[in-house]
């Protein structure tokens, strides 16, 4: 494996445990690191990992607070992966030794992931150049047309970015639909029985005027969009009157989140599986005598977790643990449920592994709303304490108000759907024969942040030129939300 600038030790090192995670049976990349001290590591974080992204303020805010926070000893990026083939991983210079080993197995556990669980399937493998390309149109556009320019149509295009489709890559293409000849001959024609009486009850010129008005008909009812249409920033770029450098913007700013959605949609899954792959390398093969402590202070560290917040790292690997000993517990029985010896549970792990070969399985399949939804169970909520907590203001402290399981797990679930985001779709283009754009919310327990909804609809607006109305459901009742050319948010009551 490359790495263009490791110490010889950590070189010996990258290849032992890239040996070790071979052994544990995973699948990577090939796998890149570089070794960046601090403040390039910030620097990388603050453009989500790419070292070469277009110019944008908000690259440097989030420099600004990834600087202070490790200054300030609030935070530290310990490591960087980057979903590409070859992938690439960022070492910081100033971790320990131990830390750099932990953090090539917990990448090494990532780049697995990457390249095996199926939705990441569909995503760019050469983002890397992808985004470089990216960087340059948008420098060009920028000297051509102003910076500020430029910029601000950037932060339209950013303030909508939530508005995709997130199966869309696992949709077949839309199929047109035509309709046979014989019927298109038949279209504004009477019928008779009597052949010889066509030409008196069908004149051409009555034939004709039947068809424009049918096809005049035709095109006044048809839906537009057919089907509601969940990808806004892709109807925006198919009926928006955009300038040929606002298209090529608003697609590039859509092509990077459809690359970024698969990381949403695993966060829990694909930190929590690195996590299991780091624990058992580390424990199993590369630690040395010295280091336990070290690992074991830093290991605990990544997986505190705090009342009322999930910790994806905590959650997922425990519950990839959980469904192992599970399906062992299925295999041995009240054998291995009740054996102290670790070393024999290892060799039962080892011989017939279904629990080895089932995490395997649900790492390929799932995502994290599925990982979920399949299995979490009541014991893994009251082990965890997972339950759901509320601040008390009287006594200044989160406390549990509800551990009911079913009640736990909607509300975890509804926060991973859509990524905890609104749903809404595209339900008519030509509003009121108007040519003004419908959105529909679907409500899924949690109304809209109208603060929120009127700067999207107020971005559409600025986007389309066009009036932008949604409808939500409030308190049960229907509602209707308008922005118009007079910049103003109304409802229907």
């Amino acid at each position: 494996m490359r790495s263009t600038n490791l110490p010889p030790e950590l070189a010996k090192l990258r290849d032992q445990i890239r040996g070790y995670a071979e052994g544990f049976g995973l699948d990577c990349f090939e796998t890149i690191f570089e070794m960046v001290p601090p403040d390039a590591i910030n620097s990388l974080a603050a453009q989500e990992g790419f070292p070469v992204r277009y110019p944008h303020w908000r690259f440097g805010m989030n420099y600004d607070q990834y600087s202070k926070g490790y200054e300030w000893g609030m935070q530290k990026i310990y490591e960087m992966v980057i979903n590409t083939n070859p992938s690439y991983a960022y070492l910081m210079s100033s971790n320990s030794h131990v830390d750099q080993k932990t953090v090539m197995a917990h990448v090494y556990g990532h780049v697995d992931f990457f390249k095996n669980n199926i939705w990441f399937s569909k995503t760019n493998r050469k983002m890397l150049d992808a985004m470089a390309n990216h960087a340059v149109r948008i420098r060009h556009y920028m000297d051509e047309y102003g910076q500020d320019t430029v910029e601000s149509f950037i932060d339209l295009c950013l303030s909508i970015d939530n508005l995709i489709d997130p199966n869309l890559p696992f949709l077949e293409p839309k199929k047109s639909q035509t309709t046979a000849a014989p019927q298109q001959q038949d279209i504004g024609r009477l019928k008779s029985e009597r052949s010889y009486m066509d030409k008196y009850i069908n004149p051409p010129e009555f034939v004709e005027a039947q068809k424009k008005k049918i096809a005049e008909q035709a095109k006044q009812s048809q839906k537009f969009p057919a089907q509601p249409e969940r990808d806004v920033m892709l109807f925006l770029m198919e009926n928006a009157p955009l300038n040929d450098w606002q298209h090529d913007v608003l697609r590039m700013i859509r092509d990077e989140t459809y690359y970024f959605i698969p990381q949403m949609q695993t966060k829990i899954m694909n930190e929590g599986w690195a996590s299991y792959w780091h624990s058992e390398i580390m424990t199993k093969k590369a630690l040395n005598a010295d280091e336990i402590i070290d690992f074991a202070d830093h290991h605990a560290g990544v997986l505190a977790m705090q009342p009322g917040r999930v910790n994806p790292y905590k959650v997922g690997v425990e519950l990839f643990r959980d469904i192992e000993d599970r399906w062992n517990r299925g295999r041995f029985g009240k054998e291995y449920e009740e054996c102290s010896d670790l070393r024999q549970r290892e060799n039962w792990d080892r011989k017939l592994g279904k629990g080895r070969e089932k995490i395997f399985e649900v790492r390929k399949v799932c995502n994290d709303i599925t990982f979920i939804d399949e299995y979490l169970t009541p014991e893994f909520v009251d082990r965890f304490q997972l339950y759901t907590y509320e601040y008390n203001k009287r006594t200044g402290r989160h406390e549990i108000v509800d551990r009911e399981f079913s009640s736990v797990k909607e509300k975890l679930l509804n926060s991973l759907t859509n990524q905890g985001r609104p749903d809404i779709s595209v339900v008519d283009g030509n509003y009121l024969n108007r040519g003004e754009i419908l959105l529909s919310h679907k409500h899924l327990g949690m109304d809209l942040d109208l603060k929120y909804a009127r700067e999207t609809m107020r971005s559409i607006f600025l986007i389309s030129t066009r009036p932008v109305h949604i409808e939500t459901t409030v308190e049960g009742r229907k509602k209707v939300y308008s922005y118009s050319e007079k910049h103003e948010f109304t409802t229907n009551e």
